[in-house]
């Protein structure tokens, strides 16, 4: 499966990459590193149940959020500023 990028490039899907920036989501959290997988491997699991060869980061991000939002709101706020990219706190608002 290729991620569509927001600047429109376009490359393979690579767990390692998303395993990464949910752990870094994560860090100094209560959250296990065994859940952070499970995390990982459902959203897989999403993709491959879409069928689509391609899709864009937008949508792989929202699904994380989805998850992250029901595991912990530390990681879900440092996650949701990376994706969004919040440039000052009237935007994080």
């Amino acid at each position: 499966m290729l991620v569509i990028k927001s600047d429109g490039r376009r490359e393979p899907f690579d767990r390692g990459k998303l395993l990464e920036k949910v752990q870094l989501a994560c860090y100094k959290t209560t959250v296990p590193i065994g859940r952070i997988e499970e995390l990982v491997e459902e959203v897989e699991g999403d993709l491959g149940n879409l069928g689509d060869k391609e899709i864009d980061s937008e949508r792989i991000g929202e699904l994380v959020m989805e998850r992250l939002l029901d595991l912990n709101d530390v990681a879900y706020v440092r996650f949701a500023s990376v994706y969004r990219r919040f440039e000052d706190v009237n935007q994080f608002m």
